[in-house]
């Protein structure tokens, strides 16, 4: 994995990062996958940058699965099943089953966040 530094130590700066429009935002962020499984209760584990002004856009998961996102730097507008918050450095949110999330970055920084999704244990609101 070109992200590694040392095996299963992943640091942003070390990696290739592909450009998307994240479900439908209004401009590409950057993405680099760094884990994916077939198996086991992790399915993902991305590295994400969002420039000013990017979002990944309000999207809504299937009820087999939950994300985590853990903000690392740069502040973000999260909107969580019809909630809006400002979310920043050692955040962690749950996107749970079934629920609908996206972020914008709203500062002049890059927002810098992990998306960790894993294999859903419980279906539907907690």
């Amino acid at each position: 994995m070109r992200c590694a530094s040392v095996e299963r130590l992943y640091r942003f700066e070390n990696c290739a990062f592909k450009r998307v429009r994240a479900h439908g935002g209004a401009r590409a962020i950057s993405f680099a996958r760094v884990l994916a499984r077939n198996r086991g209760s992790i399915r993902f584990i991305d590295l994400s940058v969002l420039a000013p002004g990017t979002d990944i856009g309000r999207h809504t998961h299937a009820s087999d699965n939950e994300e985590l996102y853990v903000i690392v730097s740069g502040r973000g507008l999260m909107f969580l099943d019809g909630e809006q918050f400002e979310v920043g450095p050692g955040d962690v949110v749950l996107n749970r089953p079934g629920g609908m999330h996206g972020l914008k970055n709203i500062a002049d920084e890059e927002l810098r966040i992990v998306v960790i999704e894993v294999e859903s244990q419980a279906e539907g609101p907690p």
